[in-house]
């Protein structure tokens, strides 16, 4: 099985930027040794299991938290029984369709 989660965490009220709250949450999912995706609009991130990927993303609100008294967070989940490895499959998936090389993240 999969789970797919695109999610973005935003701290409000910590200026117009807020990359070094992101990089503290990204830094967390790097190291959960989890395959992911960073995107200037969020992060896409890969596990086998529900729980693995939702207790990545809770330790990376739980860092937030500690110094963020308002945070934003949108998810998008995906999930597929049966199938692994989809957060680059998918992607060559569309490009086959489409049959030549197409702007990506990755």
């Amino acid at each position: 099985m999969s789970v797919l989660v695109f999610v973005s965490m935003t701290p409000l009220g910590k200026g117009e930027s807020v990359s070094k709250y992101v990089a503290r949450v990204v830094d967390i999912v790097d190291k959960s040794g989890l395959d992911y995706v960073l995107t200037p609009m969020g992060t896409i991130v890969e596990g086998e299991t529900w729980d693995e990927v939702m207790d990545v993303l809770k330790k990376g609100f739980e860092e937030l938290k500690k110094d963020c008294s308002r945070i934003s967070i949108t998810m998008k989940i995906d999930y597929r029984e049966g199938k692994s490895g989809r957060i680059k499959g998918k992607v060559e998936s569309v490009k086959e369709k489409i049959g030549r090389e197409i702007k990506t993240t990755s």
